[in-house]
């Protein structure tokens, strides 16, 4: 077992590559699965052929593992391998032959305006619990209103500081994948959300949006609140952060906005991670001709 290929590659992602922990997770779990599959067979990374890697790849789909961890798995050896024949002397990667299913296409499920608007008014209705904070509800309108507001993903929220907000400019500063900084505008009601929780919870400096012991917001708390109101709500389908990231991009294409404008508001450094959302605003034109025209 070369392992010394391994710590060199992690380091390498780690420190040149300046890779997410998530991201240096899913590379670990991808060579620890490939070498449990291998078992006794497993004498080295330099050693595994191409038949290797194919006969790994017929096993997972045999197994019925979704053809997304299947290409999850492979990127990951084929980062491994690439880092080895650039950097550590190999010949050639096994794995750059092996060709993959194809990814399953499957759209991203989109909250309607009249859904979004239900959904950011929830945490300002009904009572509110005596043991809760009052500045609570105002903190949660202000997420749900920047997510929808920014596009954000869940850990770009997270990490967002007071100093990071630009009231005058109405912008926010986000560091996103690979500590990739962009700025993005906020919309008014986002803004005066925000404001208003602030001025609540006395929040000055430091991380923008706090938990109830006035530490950082956890994303397991997020989770939480977009349950609760989603119970509340007469929206029929699970919520999370990303939902809110989908709708933001699709109604601002439904609108007219151009597809690079959007790549850049997200954060996406491929073009064709954006593509995704013309797909939704077509499905979406699709199904209103149906409905509405007499000869559809």
């Amino acid at each position: 077992m070369t392992n010394c290929d391994e710590i060199a590659f992690f380091a390498f992602q780690a420190t040149e590559k300046n890779a997410s922990e998530r991201t240096l997770a899913n590379y670990r779990d991808a060579l620890a699965a490939y070498q449990t599959w291998r078992g006794d067979r497993f004498t080295g990374w330099r050693e595994a052929g191409a038949d290797d890697f194919r006969d790994y790849l017929f096993a997972l789909m045999k197994q019925g593992f979704k053809r997304a961890t299947i290409r999850l798995r492979f990127a990951a050896l084929r980062s491994f391998y690439r880092f080895l024949v650039l950097r550590q002397g190999l010949a050639c990667s096994p794995v750059a032959v092996v060709r993959l299913p194809k990814p399953e296409r499957s759209l991203p499920v989109v909250l309607s305006i009249s859904q979004i608007d239900e959904l950011l008014g929830m945490p300002l209705r009904g009572e509110v619990d005596r043991k809760t904070p009052p500045w609570l509800p105002l903190r949660d309108a202000a997420i749900l209103e920047l997510f929808y507001s920014c596009g954000l993903r869940i850990s770009e929220l997270l990490a967002l500081d007071v100093k990071h907000l630009d009231f005058m400019g109405e912008t926010v500063r986000v560091s996103g994948k690979g500590s990739k900084e962009r700025i993005v505008p906020i919309g008014g009601p986002a803004i005066n959300a925000i404001q208003r929780y602030r001025q609540a919870a006395a929040v000055a400096s430091g991380p923008l949006f706090l938990s109830t012991r006035q530490r950082r917001i956890t994303q397991q708390a997020v989770d939480q609140l977009l349950k609760k109101y989603l119970k509340r709500s007469s929206i029929p389908f699970a919520i999370s952060p990303h939902k809110l990231r989908h709708s933001f991009a699709t109604h601002l294409l439904d609108a007219g906005a151009d597809l690079r404008s959007v790549q850049a508001l997200l954060g996406h450094a491929s073009l064709s991670t954006t593509q995704i959302y013309t797909h939704v605003t077509k499905e979406r034109l699709k199904q209103a001709y149906d409905t509405a025209h007499p000869r559809a």
